[in-house]
């Protein structure tokens, strides 16, 4: 199977080839993933990143790809080239995605055949953020959306996994799977940097007592006291903590 490399800003992966299946998850430009086989205009995909599953939509994709370069802002417009004036299009890249940087024209950089971002809105592709809560707090006031992973909507166990795709770590995808994967943390006392489970649900506190989180119930990423939410869980939805882990652990 070679490894293909997608080459659109953002792509829903379906849990069945079919648009009105469910969309489990997404994928973003340049993230690398090999084709397990082909269904009326349909793929079935295995991304390389997080081992993740499911359809995308039969495309022309890259087969060479080397990312110099990665998108260090919630979204970053794609510009095109005029008589040395850059016009801003429609279209975005989102945080996280890889690029290949294959000219620069003064504050902007060229991804592909007449498509330019601006070069401050990107890092080094090896740039590693040690600060987890700058990179959370992006995603302030995103709209919640299932299988969503970007500022056009996020869901909570993607907020988690954005800051370990950023910095190139590995990380599982959804919550189930995050929750096998993560050690249970020694001690009770909550503290920076702890990722609380639910079932079905998953959040960081910020700090002993600010939680922030992909919430369903206010459709958006918001911080909330990390006992009233633990406390408010519990009374809506009937769920207990199931495990506390910490992200300075991976």
């Amino acid at each position: 199977m070679k490894n293909n490399f997608l080459n659109l800003p953002l792509v829903n992966i379906n849990k069945k080839p079919s648009v009105n299946s469910e969309v489990a998850s997404q994928i973003l430009y340049g993230e690398k993933f090999k084709i397990l086989y082909k269904k009326k205009g349909w793929i079935k995909i295995k991304t390389n990143f997080d081992n993740y599953i499911g359809y995308i939509k039969k495309s022309k994709f890259n087969l060479n790809f080397i990312p110099t370069d990665k998108i260090y802002k919630l979204k970053s417009r794609i510009f095109k080239k005029s008589n040395k004036k850059f016009l801003p299009t429609n279209n975005f890249l989102y945080f996280a995605s890889g690029i290949s940087k294959k000219n620069q024209y003064k504050d902007f950089i060229e991804f592909e055949k007449n498509k330019w971002i601006k070069k401050k809105d990107t890092k080094k592709i090896n740039h590693y953020e040690k600060n987890f809560i700058k990179i959370f707090r992006l995603f302030l006031g995103s709209k919640y959306l299932w299988g969503g992973k970007t500022s056009r909507g996020i869901d909570c166990s993607a907020l988690i996994q954005i800051y370990f795709y950023y910095n190139r770590i590995f990380f599982p995808r959804d919550s189930i799977e995050q929750i096998k994967f993560c050690k249970t943390k020694i001690s009770k006392k909550l503290s920076k940097g702890d990722i609380i489970f639910w079932k079905g649900h998953v959040g960081l506190c910020i700090n002993q007592s600010k939680f922030i989180h992909a919430y369903g119930p206010k459709k958006k990423v918001l911080i909330m006291p990390t006992n009233f939410t633990i406390k408010l869980i519990n009374k809506t939805a009937n769920l207990s903590v199931k495990k506390i882990s910490n992200i300075k652990n991976y």
